[in-house]
């Protein structure tokens, strides 16, 4: 989750650097369709807003939206909304929503009110699985008070199944020296077309894999994890390296960043990766690159990564949303494969999250995917 507000680019994006070579190539995205929300937009008695995760339903023609809220508006929870996605369309119409719930059935409480050794979960993404009409859905965890990241599935409803375990790589450490740093955990996740392997998606390195990227420096790699649904074991790991922050803040010294917000199965290995990136008083940057699965290292068995012990995926440029034609550039941290366009093309969808923030927006966007 990006927390900083965003403003509106005043500039064309600055060249960035990566330790992985980037293959330019043309644009594979046109904009079909833009819509927004307005700021905290009331839904049967809850605030929409930060929408961090995005799935289309084709059986109920819905698209499935997760919100980040820490349960401190409302309880846990996603939305389901329907949305033509043509040009000139109006702008989503939500239908229900949906509060996720605990083994015991009762709601997550907010972090004010939870007990010392209950999780109180950050919601990032969200998939659902079409061949049991389930959800699953990450939680970035919670650093400080000792609990990492999380993969659970849940019912339609919100009810909880289960909670597939993750690698201890991931978990937290006291000292502070590995496991996942706070607020940059787990941020994407992917579905493989035949729903029996889920991707995770770090959106920064762990602690003991490197620095968080500067503006002069990509930083350590993001670990993508491959979880087998049926076994609930982690099968595979590779690395990703996003790119140094491409802006520089208006002031310097001021917050920036940059790290992974998505990702999204092309086919069977082929995977989008959307990077994100904030620099203060200048805006976002929003790039999407795609890589083959296939062609990085596992690196599933390294306590730590370093340079000479892995080799990270190569990456292609796949677009750079500044020139995509969006009225603004937000937190874009949801992507999804909407109904087909009817000229056969894919249609890409993507939802920012406002951090519940009136500075930022809830903007929906439809690309056709050329690629």
């Amino acid at each position: 989750m990006l927390v900083a507000a965003a403003i509106p680019l005043a500039s064309g994006i600055a060249g960035c650097k990566s330790g992985i070579a980037v293959a330019p190539g043309p644009q594979q995205l046109r904009l079909v369709a833009e819509a927004r929300w307005p700021h905290r937009l009331g839904f049967q008695g809850t605030a929409v807003g930060g929408l961090s995760g995005i799935d289309y339903d084709p059986l109920r023609r819905e698209y499935l939206l997760l919100s980040d809220d820490r349960s401190d508006l409302a309880p846990a929870r996603f939305y389901s909304a329907q949305w033509s996605a043509a040009p000139g369309a109006e702008a989503p119409r939500l239908v229900d929503v949906a509060v996720f719930r605990q083994a015991d059935g009762t709601p997550w409480p907010s972090r004010r009110r939870a007990p010392r050794n209950t999780p109180v979960p950050d919601p990032e993404a969200l998939r659902l699985r079409p061949d049991t009409d389930t959800v699953l859905w990450t939680s970035e965890g919670d650093a400080p008070r000792g609990f990492g990241p999380t993969l659970y599935e849940s019912r339609r409803d919100g009810a909880l199944i289960r909670e597939i375990p993750l690698p201890d790589t991931f978990q937290p450490d006291p000292t502070g020296r590995r496991g996942t740093r706070d607020n940059l955990g787990l941020e994407g996740l992917a579905l493989t077309p035949d729903a029996t392997h889920a991707w995770l998606a770090m959106e920064s390195a762990l602690i003991q894999d490197g620095p968080i990227p500067t503006v002069a420096a990509p930083g350590g790699p993001c670990r993508f994890t491959q979880i087998d649904l049926a076994t609930r074991k982690a099968t595979r790991q590779i690395a990703y390296l996003p790119d140094a922050i491409p802006l520089r803040p208006l002031v310097p010294g001021m917050p920036a960043d940059n790290g992974v917000s998505e990702v999204l199965m092309i086919d069977a290995h082929r995977m989008l990766v959307l990077e994100r990136a904030y620099a203060t008083g200048v805006g976002n940057s929003l790039r999407l690159y795609e890589i083959d699965t296939r062609t990085a290292t596992d690196t599933l068995a390294l306590e730590a990564l370093s340079p000479d012990n892995h080799t990270a995926a190569p990456k292609k440029l796949v677009a750079d949303f500044a020139a995509l034609g969006l009225s603004r550039l937000d937190n874009s941290e949801g992507l999804c494969w909407g109904p087909d366009l009817p000229n056969g093309s894919r249609l890409l969808v993507a939802v920012s999250d406002d951090n519940f923030n009136p500075l930022q927006i809830t903007q929906f966007a439809a690309f056709e995917f050329t690629g």
